[in-house]
């Protein structure tokens, strides 16, 4: 690798658990999370997203379907933010030159990804955000072979289709009220 990777920050874990609705009771009560969004994940089973940012979405996500057969392997993935989507396009560029196995790359709506395996198949997320935000989980294709500009032409039109779409800053301030923070707080977010 001739440069240095692009600046990829840890932001957010995702667990495997057994009761969705106690696990979310326990970190709204310990570490005064909110929830921002619930679904069905792919797996099947509910999905719960949840913060204390107003710039993140999610810091913890909790997935059904710990069993015991997992023992004590509760990771679902690691996230790492990059500063915009030109910024995941290079990393596809490097993950595809360092032989990493990827698992799926997806359009969020509110954020680009691609989910990849490191060499003891722990899963890894390296995301962009968006300037926009719709209810999770959404998980649409994305080719990262795409330009920036085609990426977001499809991407505010998916999300413009949606019924929860608001502008990221809409989002953000909405969020602040919900956890009772000021807007100043965190860093302003760079898309492209």
């Amino acid at each position: 690798m001739t440069s240095a990777p692009p600046n990829a920050q840890f932001r957010h874990v995702g667990i495997y658990v057994r009761d969705i609705d106690a696990m979310a009771t326990f970190y709204k009560r310990l570490l005064g999370l909110i929830v921002t969004d619930t679904g069905i994940a792919p797996s099947g089973g509910r999905i719960m997203f949840l913060s204390r940012s107003v710039t993140e979405h999610h810091q913890i996500v909790l997935v059904e379907g710990r069993t015991e057969a997992m023992g004590v392997g509760l990771i679902n993935q690691l996230s790492f933010r990059l500063d915009s989507l030109a910024d995941l396009r290079r990393y596809n560029e490097i993950i595809a030159a360092e032989g990493v196995r990827v698992d799926r790359t997806m359009n969020h709506g509110n954020a680009w990804s691609i989910y990849c395996f490191d060499p003891e198949e722990n899963r890894l997320e390296i995301y962009a955000g968006s300037p926009w935000y719709i209810a999770q989980p959404c998980a649409e294709p994305l080719d990262l072979e795409d330009s920036v500009e085609a990426i977001m032409d499809k991407t505010e039109a998916l999300v413009r289709a949606d019924p929860t779409f608001v502008p990221l800053e809409e989002w953000k301030a909405r969020q602040a009220a919900a956890v009772g923070a000021s807007e100043a707080q965190g860093p302003t977010l760079k898309v492209i």
